[in-house]
């Protein structure tokens, strides 16, 4: 039985294939500036400078899009807290650390944009927006407690599994915000930022899938713990359980393009179900896995579709 390597021996033995997705990142990402995607011309002052303050008849938007819009806002606003575990998990050494940099930057642009954006239109109420973020960001952001203990450890295997999932739900969830925004600046807003968590996912999925070359099943274990106890990085912000369920009602994110547009197509990507490379701790991870699969595609996806149809004819009714 082959040893199980420690992250550090981990890190060092990816660092060439980080070179590698890295130098692909910086050649297919496209430069772009938020202050371009932002209509300036029609903000204007609020109370405090002579003006006038929100007021709901001002928004544009419907429900579901501010919803999916703030949302989206708030867990980009999150990003001292993942730009931490991701520094904590991966290294700020070589490679390793011009990715994390080159990440952290990125991502934080998304969040320039939104927020320009909702105030400048007044989309959304930019106080209980304020109020939302201070709230979200002082809480941070951890892992799952049941996936780090599944796992063993918070490390490199864990985070890089997590987001490889995260990053493509991430663009998902963008791509259909964009549907409901009824606003095509809105909606370009939404599709470039869903261009980039696709890069970013790339890069992720690369790198977990030479982890599963490297370490099959300590990997294996790290991506099981993650599938079985998967969380989106804004689970604990202000109002997600609303918000998330009317997303997933309206078909924003909801359980099935969670499992056939994210979970399955990442896992066929790194041949979970056909590899022949795992000893037995990888193959019993392989095992809850399928199980927990099977369980999502037969149980609980055709009842939340029931539940979610019984919601919306019950909504029809009243109109």
């Amino acid at each position: 039985m082959a040893r199980a390597l420690t992250q550090r021996e981990i890190l060092t033995e990816l660092e060439p294939v980080a070179g590698a997705a890295l130098d692909r990142h910086l050649a297919m990402v496209k430069e772009w500036h938020p202050h371009d995607y932002v209509p300036w011309d029609e903000g204007r002052n609020f109370a405090q400078l002579g003006g006038v303050d929100w007021d709901p008849e001002q928004s544009r938007l419907g429900e579901v899009a501010k919803a999916a819009l703030v949302t989206n806002l708030l867990t980009e606003d999150n990003l001292p807290s993942y730009h931490r575990e991701i520094a904590e998990n991966f290294s700020l050494d070589g490679a390793w650390g011009t990715w994390v940099g080159r990440w952290t930057a990125e991502e934080n642009r998304h969040s320039v944009v939104l927020r320009d954006y909702l105030v400048v239109t007044r989309g959304v109420d930019p106080v209980a927006l304020e109020n939302a973020r201070m709230t979200h960001m002082t809480n941070g952001f951890a892992p799952p407690l049941d996936a780090v203990t599944a796992a063993g450890q918070a490390g490199f295997l864990y985070s890089v599994a997590y987001v490889s999932f995260q990053e493509l739900a991430t663009r998902i969830s963008h791509r259909n915000t964009a549907q409901f925004c009824e606003d095509p600046i809105a909606e370009d807003i939404m599709q470039r930022l869903a261009l980039d968590e696709n890069l970013h996912m790339i890069f992720y999925r690369t790198l977990c899938g030479a982890a599963l070359d490297l370490v099959p099943d300590q990997a294996m274990v790290a991506i099981d713990a993650i599938v079985e106890n998967f969380r989106m990085p804004g689970a604990g912000m202000p109002d997600f359980r609303r918000n998330g369920v009317l997303m997933a009602k309206h078909g924003v994110y909801d359980l099935r393009q969670h499992l056939e547009e994210v979970l399955l197509p990442v896992m066929r990507q790194w041949n979970i179900f056909g590899r022949n490379d795992f000893g037995p701790a990888g193959e019993q991870a392989r095992e809850r896995l399928a199980a927990f699969l099977g369980d999502l595609e037969h149980v609980r996806v055709p009842r939340f579709e029931e539940q979610r149809d019984r919601a919306l004819a019950r909504e029809r009714a009243r109109l």
